[in-house]
């Protein structure tokens, strides 16, 4: 947990960054498949549930922050970030944050850095809109 993550959002934003959310679809199969394995009170949908509350806050103070759903996530996540990106592996039947974080830095084109970036990148492209207007999920 990141204290005041949306302000500092809302300032990377204002200087010009990108700032793109892709949260696995809470009603897909692969959601319920992985609430399956985790067995645990607060499912991947609750917490889905909580980020998109916090995602539509967000856009209602920074109207460009972009979100989108994603059905194909498969117990990976990976937050980029210009030259750096934190890849989470979720190990069996382990939450995320019992898991391993790798902090893969980009070191030339094509190294773990552009792999995971077209990773996610592809995921974005193939994801579905989280909200169709400002400041409202869709």
């Amino acid at each position: 947990m990141l204290p005041n993550l949306r302000g500092i959002l809302r300032r990377k934003l204002d200087a010009g960054a990108e700032v793109r959310f892709l949260v696995g679809d809470p009603e897909s199969p692969v959601t319920r498949q992985r609430e399956a394995i985790e067995q645990v009170p607060l499912t991947v949908s609750a917490r889905i549930g909580v980020t998109v509350d916090q995602l539509v806050r967000l856009r209602g103070e920074a109207p460009a922050v972009q979100g989108r759903y994603s059905d194909r996530h498969i117990a990976m996540s990976v937050f980029v970030f210009d030259d750096d990106a934190l890849v989470c592996t979720h190990l069996a039947d382990l939450l995320g944050h019992d898991s391993p974080t790798l902090h893969v830095r980009r070191r030339g084109d094509d190294g773990l850095y552009a792999r995971y970036r077209a990773h996610a990148e592809h995921l974005w492209a193939s994801g579905r809109e989280m909200w169709t207007d400002a400041g409202s999920e869709s």
